[in-house]
């Protein structure tokens, strides 16, 4: 995934937004531990989130067969199997005490 590079000017346009200063307080702090400045790591954080969000919503377009075939496997019960029995009587870590 590419990061905007900020120091190119002739590429980009000035983005001006308010920010409380406890929040601006914890980006830059978030910023210096990973040697960034407050603006690339605020661009490359808003750009990795507008593509995850831009990715959730990535439709797959299928024929009807497809889809009905999709929903047949959703619904089926899971086929019993060693890996899945135990998984299903494994005590979760957070339950093991």
């Amino acid at each position: 995934m590419a990061t905007i590079r900020t120091r190119d000017a002739e590429n980009s346009e000035p983005l001006n937004m308010r920010i409380k200063p406890s929040i601006r307080s914890l980006i830059d702090r978030a910023a210096a531990l990973v040697k960034q400045n407050r603006t690339d790591f605020m661009l490359e954080a808003a750009e990795q989130r507008a593509q995850r969000v831009l990715l959730d919503r990535v439709v797959f377009p299928v024929s009807a067969e497809v889809y009905a075939q999709f929903v047949e496997r959703l619904d089926a019960p899971a086929n019993p199997n060693d890996r899945l029995k135990r998984t299903m009587t494994t005590k979760a870590p957070w339950d093991a005490a």
